[in-house]
């Protein structure tokens, strides 16, 4: 890796958020986490240096690698230019619609390691595409990975944003040894199966979330009053909606289930 970046008159640019994975058994568990067949096709965030990209390229049939770094945009297609199975993208995968990289009637799969800044954003920017991958299998934060995953009792904002779409799980922890340059902090390979319906209906996902971040406005206190805070009415109010929607005001956010959201979303729609 080092002498790829000399080679190419670079370094890993930390505004880029890029640590490149070196890690043969990290890579082989994320193709692995993945299940991979020839008839996949697969949108790579953020290929770096390709080591990832190269095993990917063994097993499905249509990769498409999107990097934002121009240097390295340009070594991909310099280094892939004979694989027919590779088409490298230069572009910021925030700005990109998954449609435009691959077809709307073509299921796809999203892997990569993504840049630790922005990997909150690139879940939610497939999420809630309006196509959607039917599987992610990402290398981020170990404690991002961990609230995504959470259960009832340690929900988080991001936790309810994730699962509304799909099932997470953590794969696998890797430690900063893995990388270059060495991150601060452990990451996990998380596997997110998308859902092709729902666990819950949602007629109006920005209303729903709207409630959703109005619980967590002050995630230590009570529901009632978090309620109150976040979506500017008075705590009797936000309690009888609580009461309609058979939660305790009491509580707190951490410890509501997908199901409970969606409850009280419609309480407070029905409220309206």
């Amino acid at each position: 890796t080092k002498r790829e970046l000399r080679r190419l008159d670079t370094r890993a640019r930390k505004g880029l958020g890029q640590n490149f994975l070196v890690d043969k058994h990290a890579l082989d568990r994320i193709v692995s986490a993945a299940k991979l067949t020839p008839d996949d096709c697969v949108i790579e965030v953020g290929p770096g240096l390709g080591a990832l990209t190269q095993e990917l390229a063994k097993e499905a049939g249509r990769i498409v690698a999107v990097e934002l770094d121009v240097k390295m945009a340009a070594a991909l297609r310099e280094r892939f230019a004979d694989s027919g199975n590779v088409e490298i993208v230069e572009a910021d995968i925030l700005e990109c619609d998954p449609q435009s990289l691959v077809s709307d009637k073509c299921d796809y799969k999203v892997v990569g390691a993504l840049p630790y800044n922005i990997a909150s954003a690139v879940l939610r920017r497939f999420l809630e595409a309006e196509h959607k991958p039917t599987v992610i299998v990402a290398v981020i934060q170990k404690e991002v990975a961990q609230s995504i995953a959470a259960r009832p009792g340690d929900m988080s904002l991001l936790s309810v944003g994730v699962q509304l779409y799909g099932k997470p799980s953590i794969v696998k922890t890797i430690p900063p040894r893995s990388f270059y340059p060495q991150p601060k902090v452990d990451s996990a390979i998380v596997r997110i199966d998308v859902h092709r319906d729902p666990p819950v209906k949602v007629e109006n996902e920005a209303a729903f979330f709207n409630v959703v971040r109005g619980g967590f406005s002050t995630p230590r206190k009570q529901l009632r009053n978090s309620l109150s805070h976040g979506l500017r009415m008075a705590p009797d109010e936000a309690g009888r909606i609580l009461d309609g929607a058979g939660i305790d005001p009491k509580r707190r956010a951490e410890t509501l289930s997908i199901e409970e959201w969606a409850a009280l979303y419609r309480a407070f729609e029905g409220k309206k």
